[in-house]
């Protein structure tokens, strides 16, 4: 599979059940490291499609990614952003960023924030590896919520 089996389309309402289970899949591996299920895998994603632009990765037809996004005043939010995992480290969550930060641009915010738990280091050092920064960290349910961000050129 390359980079050019991957395509990408917005997420409509039928795709909830489908982005919820891959959500869960993704974000299984973190269960035992913070002893909880992490909030996207209790979200509501028929209510959240119905609220948020989706943006699906999609290759042979099944979605092995996603990110979902909002569009504040002065930035643009990532609320989600995960990849299957039978599709992690092939640069999938790096697309995604990168189609994200492109929208940001588009609409004329220089800057892309997010956050995710402190316990997920590995999440942490792939987003600093793409030109995120820490802003602050504050606790979280017995864990450290971290909040990064990335400066755009427009």
């Amino acid at each position: 599979m390359t980079r050019n089996s991957i395509r990408f389309r917005p997420a409509e309402p039928a795709d909830a059940a489908a982005i919820r289970d891959i959500v869960r899949a993704a974000y299984a591996k973190w269960v035992p490291v913070i002893g909880r299920e992490p909030l996207p895998m209790r979200a509501d994603y028929d209510k959240a499609v119905a609220e948020h632009p989706f943006e699906l990765a999609v290759e042979d037809g099944r979605i092995v990614g996603m990110i979902e996004t909002m569009l504040a005043d002065d930035h643009l939010w990532i609320e989600n952003v995960c990849v299957a995992p039978q599709a992690q480290g092939r640069g999938i969550g790096r697309m995604l960023l990168e189609r994200a930060e492109q929208k940001a641009v588009e609409a004329g915010r220089a800057e892309v924030r997010l956050l995710t738990n402190g316990a997920f280091e590995a999440n942490v050092l792939l987003y600093k590896s793409h030109g995120y920064t820490v802003d602050r960290e504050e606790p979280f349910m017995g864990g450290m919520t971290v909040y990064m961000s990335k400066k755009l050129t427009r």
